[in-house]
């Protein structure tokens, strides 16, 4: 195994964080705290909601979402890069009145699953506490993530030989923290050597990995690692990223950094503006069509 393994419990956990993220910007988590029974419920909910035919996943379709940007998209809805992905997803957030603003307000539940709706909510309220906790222990402000934005999605992505369930990419905000099934299928590429590494799945853990965001407020000392996604697997894979991010309004951070060659040409420290605006821009490639709805 190729990525460092961090529990939480060890007193020297701040500094081996520090080290992973420094390193390779991959880790597992262990000793985190949060009960596997919650993860076995929400996998069996997520299983069978994908079971579903899909007229019954389009009446929770991204559309029905509207502006607050969440529900379901097909195989191929969401792109990469500007390429479909092999996958289909669930998008969720923050539990919230409905808002004028994008990316906030209800989620959308599927009546043909209701167990989804009670797995979902108790998901996001464990990981806000953990995002919180690894946060804490990396030093990041605490204003900076005060009424931090959380995103959640489930995706399954079908067996293939041929094209990736989602190609080389990096995450837009701060931490990732991801549980993944038993089918496997998560490749890193790694800073030190440009090399591909599994990161196959640990029982009782998460992959969590540095977004942009992260290492641009570290000044390119932590690292914002690319990976990908191909299932060569006989059965479906299920992974449930969760997204911890900073507030919607805190101003995206500059601890001084300069551009660095990173494998797409984007240039992290000529961001300016509020962190919404930023991740505004970032998801309206995912979903052009929405996007040109909404007027973004």
């Amino acid at each position: 195994m190729d990525l460092p393994v961090v529990d939480l419990r060890d007193g020297d956990a701040a500094e081996r964080l520090d080290r992973a993220c420094t390193e390779i910007g991959f880790f597992y988590v262990v000793g985190h705290g949060v009960d596997a029974a919650l993860g076995t419920r929400l996998e069996d909910a997520a299983r069978r909601f994908f079971a579903l035919p899909e007229a019954d996943k389009a009446q929770v379709s991204m559309a029905v979402g509207g502006r607050a940007w969440r529900g379901w998209f097909p195989l191929g809805g969401e792109l990469t890069s500007g390429v479909p992905d092999g996958k289909e997803g669930y998008y969720f957030g923050a539990e919230e009145p409905p808002s004028h603003r994008p990316l906030h307000g209800p989620n959308v539940w599927p009546e043909a699953v209701p167990e989804l709706r009670a797995a979902v909510l108790a998901w996001l309220d464990a990981l806000t506490v953990l995002g919180h906790r690894l946060c804490d222990l990396l030093g990041v402000p605490p204003a900076l993530v005060a009424e931090p934005t959380v995103l959640f999605r489930i995706f399954r992505y079908p067996p293939t030989e041929a094209g990736w369930g989602v190609a080389e990419h990096t995450d837009y905000g701060l931490l990732t923290i991801l549980r993944q099934d038993d089918a496997g299928g998560l490749e890193v590429r790694l800073p030190s050597t440009g090399a591909w590494v599994e990161a196959p799945p640990v029982e009782g853990s998460f992959v969590c990995n540095v977004g942009d965001v992260l290492e641009r407020l570290s000044g390119g000392r932590w690292r914002s690692t690319p990976h990908r996604v191909r299932n060569r697997g006989t059965t479906d894979r299920l992974s449930f990223p969760f997204f911890f991010d900073p507030s919607w309004d805190a101003p995206i951070p500059d601890a001084g950094g300069s551009a660095v060659d990173r494998w797409d040409g984007q240039d992290l420290y000529a961001i300016r503006g509020s962190y919404g605006d930023y991740l505004l821009a970032k998801v309206a490639k995912v979903f052009p069509d929405l996007a040109a709805d909404l007027g973004s």
